[in-house]
């Protein structure tokens, strides 16, 4: 029977069986899939670590480590580095739309959102940037890179760009401001839209991989983004990375 130690669930032994004709770490997964299913590990709980897996199904680490992987190429179980497995969390769908907002997209899906500035500076624009912003190479921006939380949780890395000449003071409004939206209010802009978004998809870094806490055999989801004022001036741009264990990028008309 199972049985509770404290708040810790202590699960009896399972040897997996060597005369079935069907791999060991097969058995395995197909084992966690059903306690997953069953509601055992609810989504986003921890997975028992390795050695215990080993432990419960008498077997060594190479054989859990397979099955883990096995789930975790299915979608059903994302591992964090340093951190274990977990299972899965329902996708979150990110609607691209003209005001298009971190905070509201998080709080669509009943989430706490929350964020952590990992750069603030002014620099020259490289051509990328300066492509999107429509200015020179070379020409000063404000970066501002953060961290978006839903539930504690990282769901985006992105990298914003402000034209210092068009933007006076962004740099301290942004330092002082909680929002971007509001950063941008204090220097003048009410309002802005986004009128380019383009995707791709790519492997991430392992810097990447760290911060989104995401394996790195799945990939990302890149956007561009171009945001204007109501007269059409550019006033950002912005790229942003999503794990896609745990965002999805709806376009709708």
């Amino acid at each position: 029977m199972d049985g509770r130690v404290g708040d810790i669930m202590v699960t009896p032994i399972e040897p997996v069986l060597r005369q079935e004709g069907v791999a060991l770490w097969r058995q395995i997964a197909t084992r966690l899939q059903h306690d997953i299913g069953a509601g055992v590990y609810p989504p986003g709980g921890r997975l028992p670590t390795e050695a215990e897996l080993s432990q419960q199904f008498r077997v060594n680490r190479h054989t859990v480590r397979r099955a883990l992987d096995e789930l975790s190429r299915g979608g059903l179980v994302r591992v964090e580095q340093g951190r274990g497995s977990f299972v899965a969390e329902d996708v979150l769908a990110y609607a691209v739309e003209p005001r298009t907002r971190f905070s509201a997209w998080i709080r669509r899906h009943n989430m706490e959102p929350s964020g952590r500035v990992l750069q603030l500076k002014e620099t020259a624009a490289e051509p990328p940037v300066a492509a999107g912003l429509r200015m020179r190479a070379g020409s000063r921006v404000v970066m501002l890179e953060r961290l978006g939380l839903a539930d504690e949780r990282p769901v985006s890395l992105s990298q914003h760009f402000f034209p210092v000449a068009r933007l006076r003071g962004i740099f301290d409004a942004l330092h002082e401001a909680p929002t971007i939206t509001e950063a941008l209010k204090t220097v003048g802009v009410s309002d802005y839209l986004r009128q380019v978004t383009r995707v791709t998809a790519r492997l991430p870094n392992s810097a990447e991989a760290d911060l989104l806490r995401m394996p790195r055999n799945r990939p990302l989801l890149v956007t561009e983004n171009v945001n204007v004022d109501r007269a059409g001036t550019v006033v950002e741009f912005g790229v942003s990375r999503y794990p896609t264990p745990r965002v999805q990028i709806v376009f709708e008309p």
